[in-house]
């Protein structure tokens, strides 16, 4: 449920094995009321992170912007899109 204070996951760009580069897309949600970034929202972000170093990957380019969709009680959104670098 997007908008109410709960992640919407990740997407990946699609891509073919062996890639050397591999790009990411996590949306982070502000609470369901008040302002700033649920913990769940971070925990997203690092499981992200974590899950492509174990594919060997390494987080090269990191950049967030902000989607502006207040919503009831609040409910901002900010997408943090990263480039992740295959380490040889």
């Amino acid at each position: 449920m997007a908008g109410f204070g709960f992640d919407a996951g990740s997407i990946a760009a699609e891509g073919k094995k062996g890639d050397m580069y591999l790009v990411v897309q996590v949306v982070l949600t502000e609470k369901f009321i008040g302002t700033g970034s649920g913990v769940s929202s971070l925990t997203n972000l690092q499981r992200t992170i974590n899950e492509q170093a174990a594919n060997g990957y390494r987080l090269h380019t990191i950049s967030t912007t902000s989607s502006g969709s207040k919503g009831f009680l609040g409910g901002d959104k900010i997408q943090a899109t990263m480039v992740f670098e295959k380490v040889l």
